[in-house]
């Protein structure tokens, strides 16, 4: 069960996919960050998803909010994908420990291996403000992302 609007966000520390550290709690106080939890890199729908991000980019990236984006891949996964896509945002690894981060949001498919669709919205103080978990297949909305950063 994916943790609920209220909750403070649990802090990790993750590479991306330029092999940085990455760490939650470095925006406290900070940005607001969307938090994006997504299944494989070089999938239809997530492509979709983080293509779409990429061309509405400043919603997203900015001197209020940044978008860090989450998957089960390892960094060299990443960093190919991000090259081929022209994703300039971070694409952060939950590969080792698996899925320890995924499963402290509540977004980890034991059967599958990978993170379902779940995206938070977490606020400079570090407490998750919006949260939607999609199923594998069915891709989210950025409107509804727009929506939620516009309410903090």
């Amino acid at each position: 069960m994916a943790i609920e609007v209220g909750t403070k966000a649990p802090d990790f520390e993750l590479k991306d996919n330029h092999g940085r550290t990455v760490k939650l709690s470095d925006f406290r106080g900070e940005k607001n960050v969307v938090l994006l939890f997504y299944p494989f890199a070089f999938t239809g729908v997530c492509t979709g998803e983080l293509c779409a991000l990429r061309d509405e980019l400043p919603k997203f990236e900015n001197d209020d909010t940044q978008l860090l984006a989450v998957s089960n891949d390892s960094i060299h996964t990443l960093r190919v994908f991000a090259e081929q896509e022209g994703l300039e945002y971070p694409l952060v690894s939950d590969f080792w420990p698996h899925g320890e981060t995924s499963r402290a949001y509540g977004v980890f498919d034991e059967e599958k291996g990978c993170a379902v669709r779940g995206t938070f919205i977490i606020d400079k103080e570090g407490v998750v403000r919006w949260t939607v978990v999609n199923g594998l297949p069915d891709a989210r909305d950025l409107n509804d992302y727009v929506k939620a950063l516009d309410a903090l």
